[in-house]
């Protein structure tokens, strides 16, 4: 099931690129690692994305508490972040601690490039996985290695315009899959250019989602793609459904916000940084909004989301390294970070503090976490996803016939797992 990488071939780099990759050459910490005792030790870390520029912040709170451990952040775009992460395994030379998206994991955890955590789970209890929801868990995860720790997560939830639902007959939201049909075909039915629900046919894990709310497998025992069978096309014709009935756009071509604030697309399913988009963007229809939990057809389940934190193979400081993503793992230090960027914490314990267990925004994404899994922990995972958005725009855009569809995107799917 295992699908080569084609990482190593950037081993042909030229010496002058690999120089630039910001390679940590530190050896401080010895051979084996530098602890954080007596020696002193420089640890870099590379974090992904606008929000890694606040991360010397509590880098400098790991470095009161360690003052032989100094922390050097490098933040770098996501877009270019996977590029660096390759030249750093060409050269054998980079960060100790490294940022990874959950969909990253299985392809540098493949090349070798991401150390086993399992050594430092005794010494640092913070690192413990049942420390965490259990799809943040799964999604670091790697053919039983655990390779990257959670740090931060999302899901998926239900966003609803609560006074126009009530005006069609819902005093809650849909609770299953046939009332959320119901619902979005009364709100597109009244007409002037309105709509019952967004579902953005370029998302590439709603099809997914849905066909796992349907109870599909997703591969067979032999672990064979199966997104032909029965229950994957239920799914994907249910999604079809609301494209085909005038429920849903094809192509509004309108933000969500304006669009959900005019009551355009009064039900959208979308994660928590929504949340704070709406009450800055959308101030005047306060009251008149809510989230809930996805309606359920045999479950609810959602995709996880987020980010972990992983110490690099080639890392001379691993020991210092770990000491570094125990703290990052605390639920304090998670918690702070929400503070400090928004981003909700993987560690189940911090979601028992006031600022997560009265907030009732954040008590839906909660629950929903209890019901959210990640993209499987593998390879060609992109290469699919990719696959899926293709064949879909064929369905919804010509009602063309799902069994043939996804029967051509389950044989392409199979080509890319060899």
């Amino acid at each position: 099931m295992k699908k080569t990488v084609s990482i190593l071939t950037v081993a042909a780099l030229s010496a002058g690129l690999l120089a630039g990759c910001g390679a940590n050459n530190n050896t401080e910490g010895g051979a084996n690692g530098g602890n954080g005792g007596d020696e002193k030790v420089t640890l870099s870390v590379w974090g992904m994305g606008e929000e890694a520029k606040t991360l010397p912040k509590l880098a400098e709170e790991f470095t009161k508490q360690n003052p032989n451990i100094t922390i050097n952040v490098q933040a770098l775009p996501w877009d270019q972040g996977h590029e660096k992460l390759l030249t750093a395994i060409a050269s054998k030379k980079g960060p100790d601690v490294v940022q990874m998206g959950s969909s990253w994991i299985p392809e540098f955890a493949d090349a070798g490039a991401l150390a086993d955590l399992a050594p430092y789970v005794e010494q640092y209890p913070e690192l413990k996985q049942d420390n965490f929801y259990a799809g943040a868990v799964e999604a670091g995860t790697y053919e039983d290695k655990f390779v990257s720790v959670p740090w931060y997560v999302e899901t998926r939830v239900l966003y609803y315009r609560t006074d126009l639902l009530q005006e069609a007959g819902y005093d809650q939201a849909p609770q299953n899959w046939e009332e959320l049909s119901d619902a979005a075909q009364k709100l597109a039915a009244r007409g002037d250019g309105k709509y019952g629900i967004s579902i953005d046919p370029k998302e590439q894990s709603l099809g997914f989602m849905f066909a796992r709310q349907n109870g599909a497998e997703w591969f067979t025992q032999d672990g064979q793609p199966d997104f032909a069978s029965d229950k994957f096309v239920e799914a994907v014709e249910y999604i079809n459904s609301f494209y085909q009935n005038g429920s849903a756009p094809k192509d509004l071509g309108l933000d969500i916000i304006p669009a959900f604030k005019e009551g355009i697309l009064p039900m959208f399913i979308s994660g928590p940084w929504m949340i704070k988009l709406i009450q800055d963007q959308a101030a005047d229809i306060d009251g008149k909004w809510s989230m809930a939990v996805l309606p359920k057809k045999e479950n609810n389940t959602s995709l996880l989301g987020g980010s972990n934190l992983s110490i690099f193979e080639y890392s001379k400081n691993k020991e210092a390294a770990a000491k570094f993503v125990a703290f990052m793992s605390k639920s304090e230090t998670q918690l702070k970070w929400m503070e400090y960027t928004s981003s909700l914490p993987a560690a189940t314990a911090a979601w028992e503090d006031d600022s997560l267990k009265n907030n009732e925004f954040y008590k839906v994404i909660g629950e929903q976490l209890n019901a959210a899994v990640p993209m499987p922990v593998i390879t060609a995972w992109s290469q699919i996803s990719q696959s899926y958005v293709k064949h879909f725009e064929v369905i919804y855009r010509n009602n063309a016939d799902v069994k043939k569809e996804l029967e051509a995107f389950n044989a392409d799917s199979v080509k890319f797992m060899k």
